[in-house]
């Protein structure tokens, strides 16, 4: 099993920025790609970004590129997003997940925390 606790969500005006943190405890964190998903109001559940294990591969989704940053820290069991140029529509809860693939699709991730909530203001 795979723990997984999100925080650093909140309240931000557009433009603005927040970093996401998640921290994982259980099974080998270095075993896991890291992925981060989120659900908008009234959305469906959206991929945002992965990295692999090392921290050397990381995928972002078309909305994400250029503004979002994944990054993860092995040695303190932790993946990050970093948001800069939020907008109104990165509204929704974030949600960190684990899997042993590499992948984009949310059947695949074994693993969920419970999300962190991010408003985005305009």
């Amino acid at each position: 099993q795979v723990q997984l606790v999100e925080s650093g969500g909140g309240l931000v005006q557009a433009g603005g920025s927040l970093r996401l943190s998640c921290a994982a405890s259980g099974r080998i964190f270095s075993y896991y790609n890291m992925g981060w998903f989120r659900q908008g109001p009234g959305k469906e559940r959206e991929f945002v970004a992965v990295i692999g294990m090392s921290g050397d591969n990381t995928a972002y989704a078309e909305s994400a590129k250029g503004r979002f940053t994944i990054s993860r820290d092995n040695a303190k069991n932790t993946v990050y997003l970093q948001m800069n140029s939020l907008k109104p529509e990165d509204t929704a809860v974030y949600y960190c997940v684990a899997s042993r693939s590499y992948v984009r699709d949310y059947r695949q991730y074994d693993y969920w925390g419970k999300g962190t909530l991010v408003t985005v203001s305009s």
